[in-house]
């Protein structure tokens, strides 16, 4: 099973990683900019396989870069508060 067959088992993924990048001493601002990188290439590259993927897809495509950003970012500030 991929990590992008559940909405909830992609965010607890996002969540380790990001646990994981700030442990290494990555800031806030680098982890969002990777986070907009994963973004553009699951948008580009990966079906969503599921309603919250493809409504996320969907605000991506539609946003410019730096609304793209904040989705981000955004996503990004959901996993680490679901996470504590």
């Amino acid at each position: 099973m991929s990590v992008l067959d559940n909405f909830g088992t992609w965010k607890e993924f996002l969540a380790d990683k990001i646990d994981h990048a700030g442990e290494q001493g990555m800031s806030h601002d680098t982890i969002s900019n990777m986070a907009y990188q994963v973004g553009d290439y699951l948008s580009k590259s990966v079906e969503a396989k599921n309603e919250e993927e493809a409504i996320l897809r969907e605000l991506w495509n539609a946003a410019s870069e730096d609304e793209q950003k904040a989705i981000a970012s955004s996503m990004v500030k959901l996993v680490q508060k679901q996470g504590k």
